[in-house]
């Protein structure tokens, strides 16, 4: 099983730790675009160019290993909003094409009052407010703009981590019950971002139900095999390690054992 994540930079981890749980014997290709990150920032169109140039590159890397791609997921929201039309006109119907989407959906099951902590660009967009309209019309809905989280987890300093993160759980108002992480940098931080809180929220992330969706759409009833999986990283297409700053959060450490430069 050949399983290619694209995204650009380490958000993608908390998802390949999640299929890595799941399926050890899958080998994972981590596309990263550190030539062109962040992301958020860009054009639709060039959003659209990188996640494709991911992809393809990811593509290469298999071929080259002598296989065949099973599936391509996108564990970024702002790629999977503006991307995903795109690279399922190139992939399917014979390679499934994974989006994330925002837990907003089982957050607001219980209830209670939720706040959904993205992207300024994110919190911004038609697409949230469309999600929340669909699931949580009925509920107190707190969008929080997490300013520059992302960016300081893709850095690992734990002094800008410490700086954002408290500044959205100032944000957050104290009846808020569910807190949805919109973006996939926030899981690699989940724990900081639960004190934060003061443990009174719940945190809803999007990467066991992608990973379990990306296995559905493979469609194999086989059991996972004794082989180990490996993890092979690219940088804008180029072979590369593992970036330092993942081996700062439990996901990026899960895949080391598995990793090494696609040479």
């Amino acid at each position: 099983m050949r399983i290619a994540l694209i995204d650009s930079g380490i958000g993608m981890l908390s998802t390949a730790a999640a299929l890595r749980a799941a399926r050890p014997d899958a080998d994972l290709y981590l596309s990263m675009d550190p030539d062109h990150m962040p992301w958020g920032p860009r054009t639709p169109e060039e959003v659209i160019g990188r996640a494709l140039a991911g992809a393809r590159a990811a593509t290469r890397a298999v071929a080259e290993d002598g296989g065949r791609l099973d599936a391509v997921v996108v564990p970024c929201n702002t790629a999977s909003v503006h991307g995903l039309d795109a690279l399922r006109a190139e992939y399917e119907p014979g390679v499934p094409v994974i989006g994330t989407v925002p837990a907003i959906k089982p957050a607001a099951a219980a209830g209670t009052p939720i706040a959904v902590w993205s992207t300024e660009a994110t919190t911004r967009s038609a697409y949230q407010r469309g999600l929340v309209e669909t699931f949580a019309s009925n509920l107190e809905v707190t969008p929080v703009a997490c300013i520059g989280l992302a960016e300081a987890v893709e850095s690992a300093d734990p002094r800008r981590i410490a700086d954002a993160v408290d500044y959205a759980a100032e944000l957050t108002p104290p009846e808020v019950r569910g807190v949805v992480l919109g973006c996939t940098h926030y899981d690699l931080v989940g724990q900081r971002i639960s004190e934060a809180l003061g443990g009174r929220a719940a945190l809803f992330t999007a990467a066991d139900a992608v990973a379990a969706q990306t296995l559905r759409r493979i469609g194999t009833a086989e059991p996972p095999s004794a082989r180990a999986g490996r993890v092979r990283v690219l940088a804008s297409g180029r072979p590369a390690e593992l970036p330092a700053a993942a081996l700062n959060y439990p996901a990026g450490r899960s895949l080391l054992d598995g990793a090494r430069a696609d040479r």
